[in-house]
């Protein structure tokens, strides 16, 4: 049976200090007991930190969409080509990241 332990080295420390069958292998044979062990990856296992990611690019978006098209109503003749640029760029930024999140990564 795996022994599951987070990503870092604190937690193998305190899976060590609390689980006498954990230390007993590691007494026996240290490589085979580090063989068992099942490192979690929180970004692998937590499904909400991609979501909370998504939701917020998303909302960053839309509302800079909603802010540009508003200001090109509001403003008197045209609108601040600076500001424009400026909101324009952030949203390009928000769309490659959404897009970086939402592709596939390439397997080994």
């Amino acid at each position: 049976m795996k022994t599951l332990v987070n990503n870092s080295i604190e937690d193998l420390k305190a899976a060590l200090k609390n689980d006498s069958d954990l230390q007993e292998k590691f007494k026996i044979n240290p490589v085979e007991a580090i063989r068992n062990l099942e490192i979690i990856n929180p970004k692998e296992t937590d499904y909400w930190i991609y979501r909370i990611i998504v939701i917020m690019l998303g909302l960053s978006i839309i509302a800079i969409i909603a802010g540009l098209i508003l200001l090109s109503f509001w403003s008197e003749g045209e609108p601040d080509s600076q500001l424009v640029t400026i909101f324009a760029t952030i949203s390009s930024g928000a769309i490659g990241a959404l897009a970086g999140l939402l592709s596939p990564s390439p397997r080994k």
